[in-house]
């Protein structure tokens, strides 16, 4: 048995040992205890989540999956590198596993670091079916630490994600249990004056939307590696040492805010790639996103990992602790964060807008430098302090709505409960650019749309089924611009080749499997098409890519020259 195995089993996170290069996999159902309830649900080996599968850089792996349901599903390999046929998306990649039978998934392992891997049938990833995967690499790790350990979040709630659907569909406001009443309104008006409330809930109710539209389901237990904050997971340490927190956000709809109160956090990795390091008192790590970082804990006392939800309506609780049984103080939630018109660009003429139904119909006239105030980002003319603190200026007096992700201030972004370092984007530099920097070849734009009263999500006002696929060329270098024209903030994850997020740092901009878009601003990123085949490209927020915010790329062409076999079947593709 290697190392790796033998931490992971130390670590109480690998309920099974497994032979190095090959896996067995069955996905069974399962009772989820969360401390709060306890449901049934799906997982891998018995368990949710499931294994901790560990592989090691320039192998090759085999990968039996038995499925134990009565429905189909698969497994896709969240972030991983690999041929297409490989990639586990009903629809796009094979056609599933059928109930009863084994699916065997092989590939090489070409990269390292922190990723994860989930159904990407219906709604069986929401319903438990994940685990984690750590790569090690074939050298040196260029930062030291004495141990590590995985940090898998999610959010678990009572219903089942079919029946969560179904609510949405039903009410968009269904889980949202923030929203304002009649004694806010009353009590805003003693602060601001009656007509300035009046007629601020007026254009709030024009685009159909609330202030409280900051997360979609709420009434969630946050979980920590399976545990609820009752239950407590724990990682031990000894005094004086470096440990590697692999943090990982599996959750269906759920940003948290990640502080271990007491600790500075130094951020090695993002989705699995070195970036130089940053030191922050906090970070927010969006949907499907994984962030590794390296504490330092010098004496012998306990100390809580805390990572409440952006909205402030849960949180998942652990402990880093020198010997079971001890515990620190948990935090409490702090006060829940309302959209401001600024957050949704300010001057955007909502009068162009049927109920918040943002489509292309509903977008003829309206410029979309508008819709996001002009947010072609002019790099050159932010630094790293004005990016990562307050508003980026663009020379005309104005100021872009605040990204949590690029800067920090809004409604939406807390500053670091201790007033120290909110980690942001712009913080992030790669350590070693894997591509050469060149101009890119053409841009697309994909323009983040929906409804939320009707629960419509959907790219360029098209929901998928009805959307033709993005053809790609391979070989080619493609800049995508989002545009954001939703109240929510969406993470948007590219399968089988990395997204290189546009931080104003040329060859050192930062390598990601999933960039967030925050409401009403503008991101871009690059792709270097490497890689043939056909691959999905989808919101991470479960319920908007089952709802249409979700694309099939088919990039044409090879290192032969020839066209990827199967590239002009096009069907359904997966949920998650």
């Amino acid at each position: 048995m290697n190392r790796g195995f033998l931490i992971a089993i130390l670590a109480g996170l690998m309920p099974l040992p497994l032979l190095a290069g090959e896996y067995d996999i069955s996905v069974d159902r399962v009772q989820i205890d969360t401390g709060d309830f306890v449901k049934e649900g799906i997982g891998y080996n018995g368990a949710s989540p499931g294994p901790v599968l560990r592989f090691k850089q320039g192998e090759e792996v085999t990968i039996n999956v038995t499925n134990n349901l009565d429905e189909m599903t698969s497994v896709h390999w969240h972030g991983l590198i690999l041929p297409f046929e490989q990639d586990g998306v009903p629809g796009i990649s094979f056609p599933g596993i059928k109930p009863g039978e084994t699916f065997t998934y092989q590939f090489p392992i070409v990269q390292a670091g922190t990723y994860w891997f989930h159904s990407h049938s219906g709604f069986q990833e929401p319903d438990g079916a994940f685990g984690a995967i750590v790569i090690e690499p074939e050298g040196r790790e260029p930062y030291r630490y004495d141990r590590e350990y995985v940090v898998q979040l999610t959010d678990k709630h009572p219903h089942s994600g079919d029946r969560i659907m179904r609510n949405l569909k039903m009410s968009a406001d269904y889980y949202n249990r923030q929203q304002q009443t009649v004694g806010d309104f009353f009590a805003e008006s003693g602060d601001k004056g009656f007509l300035s409330t009046l007629k601020d809930r007026m254009m709030w109710g024009d685009m159909r939307m609330m202030k409280a539209d900051i997360e979609d389901v709420q009434g969630f237990t946050g979980l920590i590696n399976g545990k609820g904050p009752e239950q407590n997971w724990t990682g031990l340490f000894e005094p004086g040492e470096r440990v590697r927190l692999r943090f990982i956000n599996s959750s269906a709809m759920t940003y948290f805010d990640v502080r271990i109160p007491g600790l500075e956090m130094t951020v090695v990795q993002a989705d699995g790639n070195n970036v130089q390091p940053v030191n922050v008192d906090e970070f927010r790590i969006g949907v499907a996103e994984t962030y590794d970082v390296i504490v330092r804990i010098k004496d012998e006392k306990a100390y809580t990992i805390f990572a409440e939800s952006m909205g402030r309506s849960g949180y998942a609780r652990g402990t880093l602790a020198p010997e079971e049984g001890m515990t620190a103080k948990v935090p409490d939630l702090r006060d829940a964060p309302l959209l401001t018109m600024a957050d949704m660009g300010g001057h955007m003429d909502h009068g162009g807008m049927d109920h918040g139904d943002m489509n292309d119909d509903d977008m003829t006239g309206m410029d979309s430098g508008d819709m996001v105030m002009g947010a072609e980002m002019d790099h050159s003319a932010m630094g790293h302090g004005s990016m990562g603190h307050g508003s980026m200026g663009q020379g005309d007096g104005a100021s872009l709505p605040e990204d949590p992700f690029y800067a920090q201030g809004s409604g939406l972004v807390p500053t670091a409960s201790n007033g120290g370092k909110f980690l942001s984007y712009a913080d992030l530099k790669a350590q070693s650019p894997l591509y050469e920097d060149r101009e890119p070849t053409r841009e697309i734009e994909l323009r983040l749309t929906g409804n939320m009263e009707r629960y419509e999500w959907s790219i360029n006002g098209i929901k998928y089924e009805d959307a033709d696929p993005i053809v790609l060329q391979y070989g080619e270098r493609v800049r995508f611009k989002f545009v954001n024209e939703t109240m929510m903030t969406h993470p948007m994850h590219l399968h089988g080749m990395w997204s290189i997020l546009d931080v104003g740092e040329g060859k050192w901009n930062p390598l990601k499997h999933v960039i967030s878009v925050s409401p009403a601003t503008t991101v871009y990123m690059e792709t270097e098409v490497d890689a043939p085949g056909e691959w999905a490209f989808h919101c991470h927020l479960s319920y908007h890519a089952a709802a249409g915010m979700f694309r099939k790329i088919v990039v044409e062409g090879g290192p032969d020259g020839t066209v990827a076999e199967g590239t002009k079947t096009g069907s359904q593709g997966g949920e998650s």
